[in-house]
């Protein structure tokens, strides 16, 4: 693999990571809400900063597994994996 290729490589891998972070954000968000929770609310808790919750809710901030199983415990939603067949 040329340098070039390991670049583009690179760049796919780091626009996928993001679309996936927006989208997970965007579903917790849509979560929190039909909840009825503002993000001060979740926060609160979840014993974590708004701006934290901000962050997860648009794809700004890594989120770990942790944060996923918080989510999924105080907004009451199981999350799974799925192989794309």
């Amino acid at each position: 693999m040329t340098n070039s290729d390991t670049q583009i490589a690179s760049n796919s891998i780091e626009s996928y990571l993001h679309d996936c972070r927006v989208k997970m954000g965007e579903s917790i968000r849509e979560i929190r809400e039909k909840k009825g929770y503002n993000q001060e609310q979740l926060a609160e808790i979840m014993k974590v900063s708004r701006t934290t919750i901000s962050k997860i809710e648009s794809g700004k901030f890594n989120c770990s597994i942790d944060y996923l199983s918080k989510f999924s415990w105080f907004l009451g939603f199981e999350f799974k994996f799925e192989i794309n067949k």
